[in-house]
């Protein structure tokens, strides 16, 4: 924090700025020494909030011209002098700027670094800090809403109620034990059981909706499968939007995962396009196969194909194991064909069947509503509060755990004191979940996931 700080902010990429960003306590001093505003006006007897338009220099070269903005401490993003500097966005011309910054004194921020420094000097919590990485990251318009919501405080407000009614419950235990003398109103068993209850409760809401949160930011991996020539690469393609599969009459023309993510419904499909199930002898497609398999063990969900115009073979009955229990949509395919598949059997094992013809393109409509039924995205609200992240899952279950383990010792009769150290637990838990209470190892392993320049 004594140091100051710059880096690259926008992509390292030809564009048309590029943005250098300086913080600390002589961000300003170090940018007045490289930039030089056409007024004449230096940077140190400017404003905050202001923007200058001036040479970027080092030394008697002139590396280009840009604009300088300025922001003072405390009111800036990272809560200390920032100085950000837009030249033209050549990568040359970017690196010349900042290496130039780097001579006068700034050291290279480490990744992060800028909204470390931000939680740190307490502009953001660690949990607002936490979505500015999935905002970065978000590639839907559900994961988009999903980190804007944690950035405004949405998470950390719900965490702070639980904490305020646990707080309140642990102090009153300690000033009755403490001071069993003095005025002070009991506290009733009962009364400490209906608020650990309710906190347990709320607590176990956003455990629940934890796995559908991190579909809606990370996307569902979804693997595409049936035996060959079923139409799983022209469903692919047809999906994706584009000619990415290889597609013809030749059984085996899928040999490895062919991989893409769509966008349906608000929510990224990182589609895997597989090999036909079969039994082969080639040694290319045999690899294929069982990369296959592979890949149904990690899929977050299935789209099984069938052939609507030929009868179920071994081969589909043999998929129809491989898959039992995860959660599948049957695609049965080729409807503008003869039918001659058996569809009450695929009824009969199948919650979610949807009907398609992949090269007319119906049905595809129905399966986009299927996929968001099936991963139940529709009962989620992305305006409410939402785990981003393993590091909240975790501090959240302990802390819920902690209050069973409370409640169990209240209804086996033992003393406050015991029910206190169950209470106290949990606080200490979703302290760290907040930021207010956490090691400066667990700061570093959050910010080590930011990109340089944020």
């Amino acid at each position: 924090m004594s140091k100051t700080i710059a880096a690259i902010s926008t992509p390292r990429a030809a564009g048309g700025i590029s943005v250098v960003r300086i913080s600390g306590d002589q961000a300003i001093a170090v940018a007045e020494r490289i930039f030089f505003p056409i007024s004449g006006k230096k940077l140190s007897q400017q404003v905050g909030y202001t923007a200058a338009f001036g040479d970027i220099c080092e030394g008697d070269e002139q590396i280009d011209q840009g604009v300088a903005l300025l922001f003072r401490a405390p009111k800036s993003y990272t809560g200390e002098d920032v100085v950000e500097i837009s030249c033209h966005g050549g990568l040359l011309v970017t690196e010349k700027v900042l290496r130039a910054i780097l001579r006068e004194g700034a050291s290279p921020a480490g990744p992060g670094e800028f909204t470390k420094r931000a939680f740190l000097n307490g502009k953001l919590t660690l949990t607002q800090a936490e979505a500015v990485v999935d905002l970065i990251n978000a590639e839907s318009d559900k994961g988009l809403r999903a980190a804007q919501c944690a950035l405004k405080g949405a998470l950390y407000q719900k965490i702070k109620k639980v904490l305020n009614d646990l707080l309140s419950v642990t102090g009153h235990i300690a000033a009755y034990i403490d001071y069993p003398d003095e005025d002070i109103d009991d506290i009733q068993m009962h009364e400490i059981k209906n608020v650990c209850k309710a906190c347990a409760s709320s607590l176990q809401e956003l455990l629940d909706s934890f796995d559908r949160g991190k579909i809606i930011r990370e996307g569902v991996e979804t693997v595409i499968v049936g035996r060959p020539n079923v139409g799983k690469s022209t469903l692919m393609n047809l999906l994706s939007g584009c000619q990415k599969s290889i597609v013809t009459d030749i059984p085996g023309t899928t040999r490895d995962v062919v991989e893409e993510s769509v966008n349906i419904g608000g929510v990224v499909l990182r589609l895997a396009d597989t090999a036909g199930v079969r039994e082969t002898q080639d040694i290319i497609e045999k690899v294929g196969v069982e990369r296959t398999f592979e890949r149904l063990q990690t899929a977050d969900l299935v789209l099984a194909v069938f052939d609507s115009s030929t009868p179920l073979s071994d081969l589909d009955y043999t998929l129809l194991d491989r898959i039992k229990g995860m959660p599948t949509i049957a695609v049965i395919n080729k409807t503008d064909l003869e039918k001659k598949i058996d569809k009450k059997y695929l009824y009969n094992n199948f919650k979610h069947i949807v009907e398609i013809s992949a090269i007319t393109e119906t049905g595809l409509e129905e399966l986009n509503q299927k996929i968001l039924e099936v991963l139940r995205l529709n009962e989620i609200s992305i305006s409410g509060a939402m785990l981003a992240n393993e590091r909240q899952y975790h501090c959240v279950l302990q802390a819920e755990k902690l209050l069973q383990e409370a409640l169990e010792s209240i209804r086996m009769g033992f003393t406050m004191d015991a029910v206190d150290i169950c209470v106290e637990g949990a606080i200490s838990n979703l302290l760290e979940l907040t930021g207010e209470k956490v090691t400066d190892a667990v700061v570093n392993e959050v910010f080590s996931h930011f990109c340089v320049g944020k």
